[in-house]
Parts: structure tokens; sequence; C-alpha cells
């Protein structure tokens, strides 16, 4: 039977360009002639049931404590007549994080999607592998434990590419502004708001990255094969733009094209949106993404300056950016994850024709001497410090003081950067790696704040949703100034963002990276924090030397600047480093679906988004410099001694970092902190000081 094509625009205000009509017509023809002959017959369902599958004793999750999993593995028993011709199979599934594995009677058909996101994946039924009578289809378990649910099970009589495309739906995406299209993601979901089964209408990726429920697209075209059925269609392009949603009923044989419409909504003057930490299937040689489908996610998520990190060689993406026909939307930067059992450490930008690093140095000193030295390289970055990897974690508790921000076993904290978001590699406390960042500043070193994806993916993690935004001029994109943003970067001149992007302005005067005069009548804080539509906000605060000085809850307000909090905070009586950070719940939206904690230490799960800035170090005591909380508490044990009754007097007029950081330098001295002599002086301290002790205290046996 011919494929019907019935065009259909629910959105009959927008004109699309004539090209565009001729490139979705074209398009259309091409799937309509891949085979898509209809096989008339909805899949049948062979078994309703969802099924919960792990490892009894051990639940992933808190949705699964206190349930008894179906089993580690599942096999199904239904019947069927043998198939000469290819047929599909259809499966839902969720919160698959592992590996796992589906066989017909005994043979591979394939595996599951590795995503936690729900989602209809198809599998390809080769000829003869049903049997008359019974069939067995088991889904087999990987070693590791992983909780997931799968089911329902259908099977078309009907090849795999004719199956997913009954109907097609054919959009075009532009930018409302510029009244063309763009770069963008496009991303489908079934009435049950699962990623859907899809056939794309080319296999270029120089023009489309497709996985099941989402394309990206180079301008905004696509065409797309489907099963015929009821679904809603997200447009977006990252965190700065707004997104276009439409629902749509497809019948099977005919054919509607929907045009959608996005726009910039953030407003990001002076600033560019950056992702430090990038790989590609191609040069790191896992995830899923090849090096032109990276093009297109990079200028599909709106970022304007991307650093290849692919592991242990120099990765340059210039040559897919201009083969791909993206130059124009992002400048590429060149770099190196040195990827070592000691920690993974980003370098950029590398000039051309440099010998890598030696990864396999693990001495810190020498392995970031070895890093600086390659030529070209003006950023390094430690990567998801809390993180294990190969027996390792960088500010694991036997590497790092976690109060102090000391290291212990002799590491050198000499990089330029420090991930505190990973949105590829989440932490279950959010606010974990800032806690780290705080000890780090407080001990004297200065490192700036990123955000970054580490993505390998093109769906699993969006490239992008963590991001870093670096001052710089941002006029075009395609020729960025590498070597300002890099000084920006190093100068801590930088604001993360996941799904928020806050800012911070002290005394009228000074922003994130400046020495700020500290003002006779006190510091006025004004944070603002800018979001699109589809995030909320809910609190911001305000942290001094990593110790929380105010905060302010936030109404949902319905513009892109969702707050703007002023907080007046007493004359400081020293130095002291000011942090903004927004915060807000999880998107659920598919479209930009807040992932799940990489490593969890928790069974719970409590999404959250946030904005937050690098310091603006506040010049409290007028001596031209800033002074970190470990040098005034070197000074005070120089002058006091380690006798805590002669210290916590003199810690009188400190805080709690502080103290913190005179309490460890007691203790490296030999100093009992739980003595009775330290707990009668601590008694008669300040709370700040109080605070500061004990919380050191704690960390050491």
């Amino acid at each position: 039977m011919p494929v019907r094509h019935q065009l259909h625009c629910p959105r009959k205000e927008m004109c699309l360009p004539s090209p565009v009509l001729r490139r979705l017509a074209l398009a259309c023809l091409a799937l309509a002639s891949g085979g898509a002959a209809l096989s008339g017959a909805e899949p049948r369902v062979f078994d309703a049931a969802r099924y919960h599958l792990g490892t009894e004793g051990f639940p992933e999750w808190q949705e699964f404590v206190g349930k008894k999993p179906h089993g580690r593995m599942l096999e199904i028993r239904f019947d069927a007549q043998r198939n000469a011709a290819e047929q599909t199979l259809l499966l839902r599934q969720r919160d698959v994080k592992q590996g796992w594995q589906v066989q017909l009677n005994g043979r591979r058909l394939g595996s599951l999607v590795t995503q936690e996101t729900p989602l209809v994946h198809a599998l390809a039924v080769p000829p003869n592998a049903l049997r008359d009578g019974s069939n067995t289809l088991a889904i087999l378990p990987p070693t590791a434990v992983d909780d997931i649910v799968v089911g329902e099970f259908r099977l078309a009589d009907a090849p795999l590419i004719a199956t997913l495309t009954q109907a097609t739906l054919q959009l075009a995406v532009t930018d409302a502004d510029a009244q063309a299209g763009t770069p963008c993601r496009v991303t489908i979901v079934d009435a049950e708001g699962a990623l859907a089964a899809l056939r794309p209408g080319t296999t270029n990726q120089s023009e489309l990255a497709a996985r099941p429920g989402v394309l990206y697209s180079r301008e905004g075209v696509v065409t797309v094969g489907l099963l015929p059925g009821a679904y809603t269609v997200f447009a977006s392009r990252g965190f700065e733009f707004s997104v276009a949603t439409q629902a749509v009923t497809l019948v099977a044989g005919q054919t509607q094209v929907v045009a959608l419409a996005i726009r910039r909504v953030v407003s990001t003057p002076g600033w560019i949106a950056a992702d430090t930490h990038i790989h590609t299937l191609t040069k790191s040689r896992h995830g899923d993404a090849t090096e032109d489908e990276r093009m297109l996610t990079i200028a599909g998520e709106g970022i304007e300056l991307a650093v290849a990190t692919d592991h242990n060689l120099h990765a340059d993406y210039s040559e897919a950016a201009a083969r791909t026909g993206l130059h124009s939307r992002f400048t590429p930067v060149p770099g190196n994850e040195v990827t070592t059992k000691s920690g993974h450490f980003n370098a950029f930008p590398i000039a051309p024709g440099s010998a890598p690093p030696d990864f396999t140095v693990t001495n810190w000193p020498a392995l970031l001497d070895g890093i600086r030295a390659t030529p070209g390289v003006q950023v390094i970055t430690l990567n998801h410090p809390r993180d294990l990897h190969g027996g390792f974690v960088p500010l694991g508790p036997a590497n790092f003081n976690p109060v102090s921000g000391g290291a212990l076993r002799g590491q050198a904290f000499t990089f330029d950067g420090l991930e505190v978001v990973t949105s590829a590699a989440m932490q279950s406390d959010i606010m974990l790696l800032f806690r780290d960042w705080f000890a780090l500043l407080n001990h004297g070193h200065r490192l700036t704040a990123l955000g970054s994806s580490d993505t390998h993916d093109v769906s699993r993690f969006i490239l992008g949703q963590a991001r870093t935004y670096v001052q710089c001029a941002d006029t075009n994109p395609a020729s960025l100034d590498v070597a300002a943003a890099c000084r920006s970067l190093r100068e801590g001149r930088a604001l993360v963002s996941f799904g928020l992007l806050a800012n911070l302005r002290v005394n009228d005067r000074f922003g994130v990276g400046d020495l700020a005069l500290r003002g006779q009548r006190g510091v006025t804080a004004v944070v603002t924090v800018l979001g699109p539509a589809w995030v909320r906000a809910d609190r911001v605060e305000l942290f001094a030397n990593g110790v929380r000085v105010a905060e302010q809850s936030l109404a949902p307000v319905p513009d892109v600047v969702r707050a703007r909090v002023v907080f007046k905070l007493p004359r400081l009586k020293h130095d002291a480093h000011l942090v903004a950070i927004a915060s807000g719940p999880g998107v659920t939206a598919p479209f930009w679906e807040t992932p799940r904690p990489y490593q969890p230490s928790s069974k719970d799960f409590n999404p959250r988004v946030l904005g937050a800035t690098n310091p603006v170090w506040v010049d409290a005591d007028d001596d031209g410099k800033f002074t970190s909380a470990r040098r005034y508490a070197e000074q005070l044990v120089a002058r006091h001694g380690t006798n805590p009754a002669k210290l916590f007097p003199a810690l009188a007029g400190h805080d709690e970092a502080v103290a913190a950081q005179a309490a460890s330098l007691c203790h490296a001295a030999g100093v009992d902190l739980r003595s009775v002599e330290a707990v009668r002086a601590l008694r008669a301290g300040t709370r700040a000081a109080q605070r500061g002790w004990v919380s050191y205290a704690g960390t050491v046996p």
C-alpha cells in the first residue's frame, strides 16, 4: 500500500520558508521509500505487566525499599508462530543504569538502553527467531546492582523500519527572532510520558543525531517515523531558550507537519556559555556520541565555548564543526582529560602537535607540573572530585579534610578550577562539592568553581546541562577570544549554571572575581537570579567564608528575572569571600530531566537546580589584598600559641572558618582538641569559634 501524506500544521500563523518546506518534502519521500510498507496491524501485547528487577535486599532507590523484586532476571513464555521475515519487539523500560541483555529463545536480540528516563525500546526480531508454539523472552542482568522496571512487551508482525514508519512527523523548528531554522533538540514522548521509539528520516550524522525519543537537528528540520498514536513534542535549545510544546495524534499512513518556534529568553550579554568537559565515542571509545553527533548536541544546547576533553589524547573538534556546517555556532577549544589513577584533570587549550602529558604519573605535584608544561595549556581543572575511579577519590576522606581543606597525602592543589556541579556525575547531596570548595578557599587556594556536563552520550546525559558562564566578549560565538576566556576562568570571573543563573554585585561596584573594598557602613550584596519559564527557583542563599549568613525564600514569578535580592550585612571584622547560590526543585520534563546521582550515597533522590557565583573577595581589613581564613589562623597561632585558653579569646573577632583553621593548626602541633583544657576554653568562646573548632574536631580520630 502506498504511503498517503496528509499535511497538517497546527500553528497556521507560522509561515515556513520555502527551502524548509522543500527539505521536509524530500526527507518525507526518503523515509517513505526506505521500506516503510504498512503492516496495517497493531503490535500484539503478549505481556502487559510491569516487572521490577533487581537484587533482593539491596534496593537502589527509596521507591524500591521494602519491595521484593520479581527477581534478578526475567523470563516470559508466550505463544507465537515461526517468523519467516523480520518482526519487531517493543518494550517499555525505566531506570536502566547498567547493561541488561535481551534474549529470545536463547538468541541475543540486543540490550536495554542504558538510560534512566522511561522509554520505549524497539528491537529487530530476525527471521526464524520465533518458534511455532511456546517461546521464551529473557531479560538478563548485569553483575552490578541495578533496580529497573521493564514491561509491557509487544510484538509487531513487520520489520523494524516498517513498524517505526507507519506514521510520519515532520517538524520545522525556527528561532522566532531570527525567523530562520536553528540548531535544537526535539524530544518526543508518548501518551505515558515515555521517550518514543522512532526512526529518523536521515542517517546523516552531520544533520541529525537520533536516540529513543530525542533528535538533535542542525537546522531545525526533522522528519521522523513513529508508531501511530498520541505524542507530545518539545523543541528546546538549552538553558537560555524557551521551549515550544505541541500535542499531536499520528495516524497510520499519514504525515503531519508541525512548525515550532523558540527564542532566546535568558539574556547573557558579556558572558559566554561554556562546557569545559565533553567526550565523544570517536575519541574516548565509550559512550555513544560520534564526533559529528557531538557537534549537533553542542549547537543544539546553545554552548558557545566547547572544550574537547577526550581521555589521554589531544582532541580538537574544529574539523568536525566545519564538516557539519556548525562552525558559526560555537568556538571549539582543543583539550585533554588527563585520566590517571589518582584523579582526572582537564587541560586546555593545547597547541597543535603537542605531546600528551604522562598520565601514568600519580604524584600530584609532578603530574600537574607535567600538564602545565604542555604547550598552550592555560587552564587545568580537577574533575568530579568526589567520584570513585580506580579505587581513588580525589577529595575523599583518605586524601582531604573537608573542613580545613587540607591535603592529607601531600597533594598539590595547583590546578585552576574545580567542578562543583557535573551533570553526568551528580552527587546525592548537591551542596557537598560546594562545601569542599569553600574549605579549599578557606585554606587559601584560589580555585574557580565550574559547572560542566562530562557527557559521553547524545541523550542519556545532556551536554551543557551543567555549564559555566565565563565573562568574555560574546558578539561572535564562532571566534571567541579563547585566551580572554581562560583568563576570566583563572580569575574567577565565572558563574555556575545548572538550570538557574545567579550573579552577585557588592556595594554597587564589585562583581565576581573582584577584590571589594569593605565599605564603612557594611556590605550590601545584590543577587540577581535568572531562569527560563520551565525552571523554578525557590531559595537564594549568601555565604561568607562558606558559612551561610543570609537567605531568602523566593515566590514563583513568570519573569525571566526570578529574583533580585538585596542582603545587607553588618560591617565585616575581617576579610571574607562572598558566594551566592540560588536553587529550586529539579526539572521533571523529559527534554531536560534532572539526572540521578552517578554514585549515590543515599537511596533518596531529591533533584534540585541551582545557579552559583564565584567569590567576590571582600577586603575588610583595608590592606589592599585578600587574607584567607587559613592565613588569619596562622597569624593568631603565631601570636598566641596553641594553648586553647589563650587562643580562644583571640578568636572572638573571627568567624568559624578561621576557628576551624586554628583547630587544624593546633591539631597538627599535637594539641588534643577534646582535652579538658580545650573543652573548658571552648565553653568560654564565641558561638562562631565553638562551631569552627567542633566541626574540625569531628573530622579527626
